[in-house]
């Protein structure tokens, strides 16, 4: 764990800022200390580099927050997404240097260059249609979809007991899945478990459908914190869960 000094200094933000995040529920700290200390872990630095990378391409840290808690969240489809965009900027500089090196070279030689050769680099164009792309697809598939609104909708009037009722209903279904471990994932009665989790995710948040389903497998693994809490119920069940849930769903798309 790391304290919040040093997690500003590796991240390159002010600690006011981390502060304000965890103010907000963007970030919260994996741990605070009895004497108010925050400390990061790797989780915690994973989702903060995804606020940067969603802060670099102007989205509001309202829409960040919807979009990185959302359960059908794939850090590593918004990765490469960012890595599409990132590159095209690369180029862009690349092409602003050859022309600075152009321009330099046209003094020495006492040529002219062109209006176009002038001012072709400059041109924002591709960077801009890379990044509304990239920006409706992130809002369809996490902020704005059928499936994150009605979440909202339905959470926003649980009580106190509906939200115990769900949280036991959770734990005995986890318990169900581990106790069919040792059968395989692909086993009838793992996938029973399985279907009966894909139907308490519709039941108590929204419409879950195979994609958002399977998405939901692989964040069990690729996200420390669920892995963690998921395992307590057994070793290695965040793993089992995620094959068990892919055999699912591919079974129902080939129904």
């Amino acid at each position: 764990m790391i304290k919040v000094n040093e997690a500003a200094k590796i991240a390159g933000v002010s600690v006011r800022t981390l502060h304000y995040y965890d103010k907000i529920g963007l970030l919260k700290p994996s741990q605070i200390g009895e004497n108010g200390y925050r400390f990061y872990g790797e989780a915690d630095f994973a989702r903060l580099q995804q606020i940067l990378f969603f802060k670099e391409l102007d989205f509001s840290l309202e829409d960040i927050k919807a979009i990185l808690d959302n359960p059908g969240f794939d850090r590593r489809s918004a990765l490469e997404s960012h890595m599409e965009l990132l590159v095209e900027k690369k180029r862009r500089i690349e092409r602003i240097i050859a022309s600075v090196e152009q321009t330099i070279q046209s003094i020495r030689g006492g040529t002219t260059m062109s209006k176009q050769e002038m001012f072709e680099p400059f041109d924002m164009k591709k960077i801009e249609e890379h990044q509304k792309k990239y920006e409706q697809e992130v809002k369809e598939k996490y902020g704005g979809t059928k499936a994150y609104e009605e979440s909202q909708r339905r959470t926003s009037g649980y009580t106190k007991e509906d939200w115990q009722r769900i949280s036991e209903q959770v734990g005995a279904i986890y318990r169900r899945i581990a106790a069919a471990m040792p059968k395989g994932p692909a086993d009838e009665e793992a996938q029973e478990a399985i279907g009966q989790w894909h139907k308490h995710i519709t039941d108590s948040y929204y419409e879950c459908t195979t994609e958002i389903f399977r998405g939901l497998g692989d964040m069990y693994v690729a996200d420390s914190r669920f892995t963690a809490n998921i395992d307590k119920y057994g070793e290695g069940l965040a793993a089992f869960m995620r094959d068990a849930m892919h055999i699912y769903c591919d079974r129902l798309e080939r129904a």
